[in-house]
């Protein structure tokens, strides 16, 4: 009796263990799947779009932090990079949506390869103060810029009411094909993602992460790989920054302050850094909980804070990280 039940007891973690090994392989959908039902599930579409962007947001940034294994405390500059990019672009410039996204996306590129470059040669809580000090030199570029930035009011004027796609015709005042809009966005950025996860750079950078000393034997520069894997996580967090910009119709500077960084640090801790999924649950948590305490009283944060403590005590690979790791084991 105790042998059989040993045998259902293997046969079934190895069921589990192969469901486990089948959600990685398809991960890119598997995440699209649970996005695209979020906003029907969801009290109100615009939950569902914040969580969506900041997802893609916290999955940027998990990039560097989960899986290269670099704090960074400065990805308020790349997230606010690519909105202001987005942001200037429509209400300067006068281009075109795409057009804005690319502009978003090629000034948090530009600002991540500075700020990795300068950053890059230090190590431990060094790095985490090198970014952390030149993201806030941006923010006061920006906040002086006022010709440009609109400065302490923000940047107005990005607006776009809709976009036409061929034949189809995209209302992004309607909610809903907002979100599915953005989805679009995201799905490509996840499918990106997981393809440099999935090449021999993205076992470069886990290798760093695990043992630096061992990749360093190995014949690799880390500096030029830790580099890289700063501005490739500028550009998804600039991608996210330039949706945000769309989505609200202004950018805040407070898009590029501190907490901005805080907030995307938090995330990626409570839904599991260097997992997939993690970042996404890590933002629904996050802002739901934000939502919620918000309408209890006005400290929300102090709500917020000790709800993370009591997350990071009892679940310290994060919440989708404990999921997976109990699912393996």
């Amino acid at each position: 009796m105790p042998e059989a039940v040993q045998i259902a007891n293997s046969r079934s973690g190895s069921a589990t263990l192969a469901v486990a090994h089948s959600i990685e392989k398809h991960r890119v959908a598997a995440v699209v799947m649970v996005l695209a039902i979020l906003p029907v599930v969801l009290p109100y579409p615009a939950l569902a779009i914040n969580i969506l962007i900041f997802g893609l947001f916290a999955t940027g940034f998990n990039l560097l932090f989960g899986y290269t294994g670099l704090l960074s405390l400065g990805h308020a500059a790349l997230f606010g990079a690519g909105a202001y990019g987005c942001g200037i672009a429509i209400a300067k410039l006068g281009l075109d949506l795409f057009s804005a996204v690319l502009c978003g996306v090629a000034l948090a590129l530009l600002v991540s390869a500075v700020i990795g470059a300068l950053a890059i040669r230090t190590r431990g809580v060094y790095f985490g103060m090198v970014t952390l000090a030149l993201a806030q030199c941006l923010y006061f570029i920006f906040y002086q810029w006022v010709s440009v930035t609109g400065g302490e009011s923000g940047l107005r004027g990005v607006s776009v009411k809709r976009i036409d796609l061929g034949p189809l015709h995209v209302d992004l005042l309607n909610p809903m094909q907002k979100y599915y809009f953005f989805l679009l966005f995201v799905a490509v950025a996840l499918a990106g993602i997981s393809r440099i996860l999935r090449s021999p750079f993205g076992a470069v950078i886990e290798g760093i992460r695990e043992n630096e000393n061992r990749a360093r034997a190995s014949g690799y520069s880390l500096d030029v790989m830790k580099w890289m894997s700063f501005v490739l996580s500028g550009a998804f967090c600039g991608l996210a920054g330039a949706l945000n910009a769309i989505h609200l119709g202004i950018v805040s500077i407070e898009t590029l302050f501190y907490t901005t960084s805080g907030t995307v640090v938090m995330m990626t801790l409570l839904g599991g850094m260097g997992t997939f999924f993690g970042p996404f649950v890590g933002a629904a948590l996050f802002l739901a909980l934000e939502d919620i305490a918000s309408n209890w009283t006005t400290h929300w944060q102090l709500v917020a804070g000790l709800i993370f403590i009591a997350c990071v005590r009892f679940f310290p690979k994060g919440v989708w990280g404990s999921v997976l790791a109990r699912t393996v084991g």
